[in-house]
């Protein structure tokens, strides 16, 4: 069994800065800079045992500023994949995964769709999807991200540098001849900012973009999180002491001089990270997707989003959050698979179905 953690997201901004083992105590500061590792949320283990036995391809090229980027495919196959949700379990939701090498091999793909994960997270955290989709037929590239899994290290983006890490490892996977037919993206929470900053850069040669639960403004969005986080109640001893320390230090103007600090580091200005601006300016079709009850990425911040930019269509799944929404492929497939079938190649868009 994978658990839920490995889609959760809970990471997008803070991620356990004072409450995650064995993850290096690091001031928010450097944290909202750069990840510091993989969350210990994320069961690598599993996720590695389940590739070693699935047929797969994987390797690195170099991204916008020669960073090295990590990634791994699937070909299109039925894998017998058996998922299923389990709800939300004692602390966290819970799903179950399945799956097994196809028995067909060397069918044509009906296109390529490039998986890109939330903050602290990686790649195998998209694997649901990234099998899901390929029994759809599609050959399924997921990304690691600069400074997450098995990437290299460079200045975060929120975004925006890892915009152009992916139109970079696009053009080299096509010169590997990973991606065959029209492409799309899919991306969660911080790969969602990715994703529509990529779709921006790419123009015409992206058909359609998935992005679920991604932030509007990486400065407020940061607001927002770190004072959700923050008012957790404490799970450990150690947050005990933790907790309150990091809430009279963040508090008020704190958080403010954090971001400033963010700033400095990365030499960007994180109340300019705008991704409805960059969205209002993106050709292809994109469909956003963000859980009702999301408080680490507001749902407010999803509504904006669809409002910068008429040409969107917008999904709002009630009873959902930012830990359950990108598990929930039991609600959710059959969306994300008719949106990239139906997708134009001459811009015509489909109007998703709501849920019930």
């Amino acid at each position: 069994m994978l658990r839920s953690l490995a889609l959760a997201g809970v990471c997008v901004m803070l991620a356990g800065f004072a409450f995650s083992h064995p993850v290096p105590s690091l001031s928010l500061s450097e944290r909202l800079a750069a990840p510091g590792g993989t969350s210990p949320l994320v069961p690598t283990e599993r996720i590695d045992a389940l590739l070693a036995r699935l047929p797969h391809h994987q390797g690195r090229v170099s991204g916008a500023d020669g960073v090295a980027l990590h990634w791994v495919s699937f070909d299109p196959g039925d894998y017998r994949m058996d998922y299923r949700y389990l709800g939300k379990g004692e602390r966290f939701p819970e799903f179950s995964l399945q799956a097994s090498a196809p028995t067909t091999h060397g069918q044509p793909a009906r296109g390529t769709v490039i998986l890109l994960h939330g903050w602290m997270m990686d790649g195998g955290s998209l694997l649901p999807w990234a099998l899901e989709l390929a029994q759809q037929g599609y050959r399924t590239v997921a990304l690691d991200l600069r400074n997450h899994g098995r990437s290299g290290h460079a200045p975060s983006g929120y975004g925006t540098r890892e915009a152009d890490d992916v139109v970079a490892a696009l053009k080299a996977l096509k010169a590997e001849g990973q991606i065959e037919g029209p492409v799309h993206l899919l991306g969660v929470s911080y790969g969602a900012a990715t994703a529509i900053f990529a779709a921006r850069e790419l123009g015409p040669q992206l058909r359609s973009v998935v992005a679920m639960e991604s932030f509007d403004n990486a400065g407020q969005a940061i607001r927002t999180m770190v004072p959700h986080m923050l008012s957790k109640p404490a799970e450990r001893w150690s947050d005990y002491v933790a907790l309150p320390l990091a809430r009279w230090q963040y508090g008020g103007k704190g958080l403010d001089q954090a971001i400033a600090a963010a700033d400095r580091k990365l030499g960007l200005d994180l109340d300019r990270v705008d991704v409805g601006q960059a969205l209002a300016q993106v050709p292809a079709c994109v469909l956003l997707v963000h859980g009702r009850q999301d408080e680490h990425i507001p749902v407010a911040q999803g509504r904006a989003l669809a409002a910068a930019a008429p040409r969107a269509h917008y999904l709002e799944v009630e009873g959902e959050d930012h830990l359950t929404l990108p598990m929930r492929l039991d609600r959710l497939s059959g969306v994300v698979n008719d949106w990239f079938a139906d997708a134009g190649e001459h811009g015509h868009c489909p109007t998703p179905q709501p849920l019930g």
